[in-house]
């Protein structure tokens, strides 16, 4: 790598504070792999390990960098003792993984101490991280088999719900979702579990996947209607859901918007900030990815607990983010700020208040190493 070369990087990664930036090769199996750490204030960073076709490098390190961060951003406003990381795989996860990769990137996780802890994301599974397990102890998400609480998909489908409740507290004075309509984007396995979520809750379904047989299959199964998945925004309805990839929601979609509310499940859903001054000026709530979509992070942050993971523990805790989300509302409307300054200022603040505590037991002679 040129000296140019190292020099943007390194802008790229000092400019939000990133405390480490790994990249990780290995010639045999083909590994290539970013791991991001963001911060570790509160404690170690974790954050799921994404496997995805990048149109380049630089691609794929945005990627990795922005997703660390809102991990740090996700973990602090979720109250939970963690830190923000997140790891990119460069490649086809249909052709490009084999256990040889997977287990190589396993040894670059571990080298790394804990600092890091990896869990499943886009283009990777549970049994991707049972391999993992095998090479290092810092893996979560693993099967219960091996102690763990499995996939984190259903608790961040429950959460997504218990979110979309304090908006439609909000909106509608009161928290139920009988025949309130939401359109989903992207039926992937957290989108798919949040459309039998909410069938069960007796909302009217509208949604829309890339791939149409499950577009087909959720109509079919479902009760639901159906749209483009490139015209899905722009349907009529009380609450948009994007659950597919990162940036939904950019200055074309966001003025084509016909909802009350945005309540999904994507990372980064906000393409850049002037978006959401257009979600603002049409009167449409947004509310903040990070903390709408947090269960899967608080679900296995439960097997780094004392006493490990437990389910009704695991439960209760994804059901704190109705609470999180209704004060995340209460702040924007008594500042006057965008929703996202609010959630912003909520994780913030904790990051300064608790993570003096932890810089006085890293310090102090007395409680460091307890």
């Amino acid at each position: 790598m040129s000296l140019s070369r190292a020099n943007a990087v390194f802008e790229r990664i000092t400019g939000d504070d990133f405390e480490q930036v790994v990249f990780a090769h290995d010639k045999a199996s083909g590994l290539r792999a970013i791991i991001a750490v963001h911060s570790t204030r509160l404690g170690p960073a974790l954050g799921g390990a994404r496997f995805h076709h990048y149109t380049s490098e630089s691609a794929a390190l945005d990627d990795a960098l922005r997703l660390a961060r809102a991990m740090t951003y996700k973990a602090a406003a979720a109250g939970l003792d963690l830190g923000g990381g997140k790891a990119v795989i460069l490649g086809h996860p249909e052709t490009d993984k084999t256990e040889s990769l997977m287990r190589a990137f396993g040894r670059h996780v571990d080298a790394l101490g804990g600092r890091y802890i990896t869990a499943e994301d886009v283009g990777t599974d549970q049994a991707d991280m049972d391999l993992l397990r095998r090479e290092t102890p810092f893996v979560t998400g693993i099967s219960p088999d091996l102690g763990g609480s499995g996939d984190p998909s259903p608790a961040t489908a429950q959460g997504v719900l218990w979110a979309m409740r304090a908006v439609a507290e909000r909106c509608w004075d009161s928290p139920s979702l009988a025949g309130r309509h939401v359109a989903i984007a992207g039926l992937g396995k957290v989108g798919r579990a949040l459309a039998e979520l909410l069938v069960a809750e007796h909302a009217a379904l509208t949604v829309g996947d890339v791939i149409e047989a499950r577009t087909t299959e959720a109509v079919e199964t479902l009760g639901a209607a159906s749209a483009p998945a490139e015209k899905i925004h722009t349907v009529e309805c009380d609450i948009f859901a994007p659950c597919a990839l990162g940036g939904a929601l950019n200055r074309s979609t966001a003025a084509e918007l016909r909802a009350t509310a945005v309540v999904g499940a994507a990372n980064n859903q906000i393409d850049e900030p002037s978006v959401l001054e257009t979600l603002a000026a049409a009167g449409v709530l947004y509310a903040p990815d990070y903390v709408v979509n947090a269960g899967g992070l608080i679900n296995i942050a439960g097997e780094l607990g004392l006493g490990g993971w437990n389910a009704s523990r695991a439960e209760a805790a994804v059901r704190r983010i109705y609470a999180t989300t209704s004060q995340v509302l209460d702040l924007s409307s008594a500042m006057s700020i965008s929703t996202a300054a609010a959630a912003d200022r909520l994780a913030l603040a904790r990051i300064e208040a608790v993570g003096r505590v932890g810089d006085i037991r890293r310090t102090s002679p007395t409680l460091a190493g307890r």
